[in-house]
């Protein structure tokens, strides 16, 4: 059983993975009424209200997931997250076009006066003429970030007969062509646009992207708009040129302080605001919930993310080839840890099959989070499992190889330690599941699973008989038993799954058996 915090108002159509699921307990509460219950906490959706602060995390020791139901991660601490292992996702593309069509109705109402204009007629004036503004087309619009708002916004600019270029360093020459866009560098865009909105993430680059400098290089009368994140534009600098002239005017979604109670710049008729709308439609705030909550769920449920913050993210496309591997390779790093319990120099995996065809090294962060999952004191996954290894000196190595042995796709496991190397190998069967099919140098075959027992023993009559008998007289049953051997009458293994762990008494008892050279428990819970 989860139990997952909601500490932000969210309502239920929203949560509805969750509700649906019954190992999920939903608590909804504010972390502070959730108080008690913070140390028992899984996971924790919020929207912007909550501060999901480093102080927060080191009351919640239990939590692995953040959730942010919305784009904005502005009041998570993600470094403090991913030192810590917690995943952070948030809802890229719920808020899409809502957000999109909030800044093509500010831009709008901007270059019209429209607030203006009404706020005039409710006072019972008639002032025609004081409230002339420009048409949309045939002017330069340019923006500043183009991600998925950005592009949604250059095909709604072109229906209007609006020429668009754009400026971000990200955007592929293939993209660009694809949506007729004109890609320039920010200081040939400012001169050029009529119309400039800015589309960015908020980070230390990006902040006062626009400010004085770069504002006396726009036309003189542009227009700015930003509904992305306050302090993209430098609000005091966007002042200074309203009231110079230089900048006609500017639509405000977003400032550095919200609520922004006494902002000058609110003061001024040029500019026109709104309380942080661009996300506030019924379907986003629908959207973006169910998206976070059902990315909740995934996660806790084993599965690898698709829009998290402090992972790589991955397309629909590649999450659909990970998954069969990922809990696959994570059996492989758990397994290779229990059976080499000593210092460990060097991890390295190899990958063989053309279903693996993909960026794998999602695939190497979650076998290093299997692998590190009962030798340290802090929660390790795919976030953090490369800095753990590092903090180590362990050295990890990934490769792709052509020979699958005869597999349709081959994952191998090398580790070592100063006195020893052991090998691991498994193998995913569609329609059959993940198979264990190489162990130190031997073949078998067995589904990792549960709680199990490793036994390296000589090949010889009696052995497997012996250790049966132990099992049966101490009431244990036997799920599966797998054996495997190089040559006969040489050294050989069994691995034995059961229903629960196998006790210390129990298994003191097997190795006591005559030919077993090594007994090891392994969970893989």
């Amino acid at each position: 059983m989860y139990r997952i915090l909601v500490a932000d108002a969210i309502k239920p159509e929203g949560l509805s993975p969750l509700l649906e699921a019954t190992h999920i307990e939903l608590i909804q509460k504010t972390v502070d009424e959730a108080e008690k219950q913070l140390d028992q906490i899984d996971a924790i959706l919020v929207r912007s209200a909550t501060k999901v602060t480093e102080e927060l995390m080191e009351r919640m020791p239990q939590l692995k997931i953040i959730a942010r139901a919305g784009v904005g991660v502005d009041n998570i601490d993600i470094p403090a997250a991913t030192k810590r292992g917690i995943v952070v996702v948030n809802a890229p593309d719920g808020n899409t076009i809502s957000t999109c069509e909030h800044t093509f109705a500010m831009m709008s109402s901007l270059v019209r006066h429209i607030p203006q204009a009404f706020t005039s007629l409710k006072a019972g004036e008639w002032r025609r003429s004081s409230f002339t503004g420009i048409e949309l087309r045939g002017k330069t619009l340019g923006i500043v970030g183009f991600g998925r708002i950005g592009g949604e916004l250059a095909k709604r600019a072109k229906a209007f007969g609006m020429e668009v270029v754009v400026f971000d360093p990200f955007l592929t020459t293939d993209r660009a062509k694809k949506m007729a866009v004109t890609v320039l560098p920010l200081a040939e865009l400012l001169p050029k646009a009529d119309i400039i909105t800015v589309h960015t993430p908020l980070t230390n680059e990006t902040r006062g992207l626009i400010n004085k400098e770069n504002l006396k290089t726009c036309k003189k009368g542009v227009y700015f708009l930003n509904c992305a994140r306050g302090g993209i534009i430098d609000e005091d600098d966007l002042y200074e040129a309203i009231i110079e002239g230089q900048v006609a005017g500017a639509a405000l979604d977003v400032f550095v302080e919200e609520p922004p109670h006494g902002h000058k710049l609110l003061e001024l008729d040029q500019v026109i605001a709104t309380p942080h709308l661009g996300a506030s439609t019924k379907e986003a705030q629908l959207n973006v919930a169910v998206q976070v909550a059902q990315e909740v769920l995934t996660y806790l449920n084993g599965n690898p993310v698709s829009n998290s913050i402090n992972l790589p993210a991955i397309s629909k496309e590649v999450f659909d080839k990970v998954q069969p591997f990922y809990q696959l390779v994570q059996h492989i790093g758990m397994i290779a840890s229990q059976l080499i319990k000593e210092g460990i120099q060097e991890i390295s995996v190899t990958y063989a099959g053309e279903s693996l065809d993909f960026d794998t090294s999602i695939l190497t962060k979650s076998l290093l989070s299997g692998f590190f999952k009962t030798r340290i004191d802090l929660p390790v996954n795919e976030v953090n499992a490369l800095l753990v290894a590092k903090e180590r000196g362990i050295t990890i190595g990934e490769k792709i190889a052509a020979d699958t042995l005869g597999y349709a796709n081959l994952i191998s496991l090398k580790v070592k330690s100063e006195k020893r190397e052991l090998t691991i190998s498994g193998t995913y069967i569609e329609n059959y599941g993940s198979r264990i099919v190489s162990l130190n140098g031997f073949k078998i075959d067995f589904e990792p699973e549960g709680n199990m027992l490793y036994i390296q023993h000589t090949d010889k009559p009696g052995v497997i008989g012996n250790v049966g008998k132990v099992l049966g007289d101490q009431g244990v049953n036997i799920a599966t038993m797998q054996v495997g051997r190089k040559q006969a009458g040489g050294d050989a293994i069994m691995v034995l799954t059961f229903d629960k762990s196998l006790d210390p008494e129990t298994k003191k008892m097997v190795e006591k058996i005559a030919g077993i050279t090594l007994v090891e428990n392994m969970s893989l819970f």
